[in-house]
């Protein structure tokens, strides 16, 4: 359910736009640093398979929401990692990639290959870029078992890991969640939500995710729908 870019009327009747501040409001708001965007465009290559470039960039969003409110955590490590988390799903045979991950069945040692793969590329790409190499230490081992490893090594891995897990249950996630399963959306966010709550590792991440469900769950309502306008 992508949000419309263009109104399709003016109900008011008249210009408003000179009325509109010329910056945002809010601070803070995600935008790729300039050494980020050369990460994604090392990365954008590997991220094709399962759309995992939508998610990587989806889950970068979540993951600046989230050092907002842990201070203590450090960007240098969450927004890379962030990127290049699902970079490892490339060198999964394309057939293969959704078994993995599917309801009812599912291939862990597909997890934990492309987790390996991941460590390597993320490796490979920091390197080149000449990044800090105790960082591209800390960040290889984050991805290397952030969807296997259950428990957080550090304030960093469990930002990485619910922003994640937190795309699940967004708009975005959710659209192509129903595409990978040929699922209708109520299906899709009862399916998300089983993988999603009860396995999220901060508060702020757990509070953003039930606002997320909540939303989606009012979105499918008899009283939402009827609400909608052509």
């Amino acid at each position: 359910m992508y949000q419309k870019l263009q109104a399709r009327q003016n109900d008011l009747g008249r210009d408003i736009s000179d009325k509109i501040p010329d910056t945002d409001s809010l601070t803070g708001l995600p935008s790729l640093s300039a050494f980020e965007q050369r990460v994604w465009q090392l990365a954008a290559p590997h991220l094709k398979t399962r759309r995992n470039d939508n998610h990587s960039l989806f889950a970068y969003g979540i993951a600046s929401a989230l050092l907002q409110s842990y201070p203590d955590a450090n960007p240098d490590v969450v927004l890379p990692a962030i990127l290049l988390h699902d970079t490892g799903w490339s060198k999964i045979p394309d057939d293969e990639v959704l078994e993995a991950i599917a309801p009812g069945g599912g291939r862990k040692d597909l997890v934990l290959l492309h987790e390996q793969e991941g460590a390597r590329i993320a490796q490979e790409i920091l390197t080149e870029l000449g990044f800090p190499k105790p960082l591209i230490d800390e960040i290889t081992e984050i991805i290397d078992g952030h969807d296997s490893r259950m428990e957080a090594l550090s304030l960093n891995d469990a930002i990485v890991k619910d922003a994640d897990k937190i795309w699940r249950v967004t708009p975005a996630g959710l659209d192509v969640i129903m595409d990978w399963f040929g699922l209708s959306r109520p299906e899709a966010l009862r399916l998300s939500t089983s993988r999603v709550h009860g396995y999220l590792l901060t508060n702020y991440g757990a509070a953003m995710a039930m606002a997320m469900t909540c939303l989606e769950s009012m979105a499918t309502t008899d009283e939402v729908k009827a609400t909608l306008r052509p």
